[in-house]
């Protein structure tokens, strides 16, 4: 008997939506998003990677991470990607299979993809924020049985997951932590009263992939009352200075385009070796839509070859 495929679920109304419809809509999304039927959109992954979920055991709590490796290893430990997803309150790292294993088998590298925790009222970006970190720290200190070069970690993040990957690089920095890349791609980062005052919200407040709406409700999930949104906000972080080399990807259309413009520039001001692509037309998640966008094809290989660059032994 063929499988019966669900249709994509439509959005809530992001300025009445509850509770429980947002938890419908997400696990309905994301049954979409992990689907065939998506890989339409989402790509399909390279054939030359191999792709599993595995468990991480971390304090208090076990993890699921899906994890790429090139078919076709090469001898000795490679380099490490820890990626991260966007979405922020949906999303899952199963709509990253297309860039995710290319990267593992281009590169090569283990890529290792956080299955976060998601926004909730019970769960803020804190906890998601201590996700990546924990995933790359428990990677770095069993790196053997893992198959990886610890001294030739980057970390990479999409949305939301550039936020974590971004709050990663900072935490590592301050940990004294050396790693060789960070890689954010449409980046959301300032949590912060000014978050939705940059021009490009004006300019871009409604788009196929993201609106303000849906901005508003990260925002509210991501820093509850009484916790500090500057300290999850690396726009405005104390030091950037000393950090990993970063690649700040940009897709002009993309209501947050100026908050990786900014990102950039504060890099720069650091001392932090920070590239800016910007990539005309595209929208707020193109990275994970090839199927949609074609300017996914050469961010991915500009991405690629970043990573080489910067992992090469």
């Amino acid at each position: 008997m063929s499988e019966v495929i669900a249709p994509r679920p439509a959005p809530p109304d992001w300025q009445t939506v509850t509770t429980e419809e947002l938890f419908a809509y997400r696990d309905a999304e994301n049954r979409f998003r992990a689907s065939e039927a998506a890989r339409a959109m989402t790509g399909q992954p390279d054939p030359g990677a191999v792709i599993a979920w595995q468990q991480v055991a971390l304090p208090g709590r076990d993890l699921p991470v899906r994890v790429y490796r090139p078919a076709h290893g090469s001898a000795g430990g490679l380099p490490l990607v820890v990626h991260v997803h966007g979405g922020g309150f949906v999303g899952t790292a199963a709509q990253c299979d297309w860039v995710a294993s290319h990267t593992a088998v281009d590169l090569p590298a283990v890529v290792v993809s956080v299955e976060h925790r998601l926004l909730a009222p019970d769960s803020p970006l804190s906890d998601a924020v201590d996700d990546g970190w924990d995933v790359l720290q428990h990677l770095l200190r069993h790196a053997g049985r893992w198959g990886i070069d610890p001294s030739r970690t980057a970390v990479f993040g999409e949305s939301c997951g550039a936020l974590i990957a971004a709050l990663t690089s900072i935490r590592a920095g301050g940990a004294g932590l050396s790693l060789r890349a960070q890689v954010l791609v449409n980046p959301a980062v300032d949590l912060t009263g000014t978050m939705l005052d940059h021009p490009s919200i004006t300019e871009h407040a409604q788009t196929p992939t993201l609106a303000v709406e849906q901005l508003r409700v990260f925002q509210r999930l991501a820093v509850p009352s009484g916790a500090d949104a500057r300290a999850l906000s690396p726009l405005y972080a104390d030091d950037l200075g000393g950090l990993a080399p970063a690649l700040v990807v940009v897709p002009t259309h993309d209501p947050i385009a100026d908050h990786g413009r900014r990102y950039a520039e504060r890099l720069r001001a650091a001392g932090t070796s920070a590239r800016l692509a910007e990539y005309p037309g595209a929208g707020h998640g193109f990275l994970s839509m090839p199927g949609l966008a074609e300017q996914a094809v050469p961010a991915r290989a500009e991405i690629v070859e970043f990573l080489r660059t910067a992992l090469a032994a």
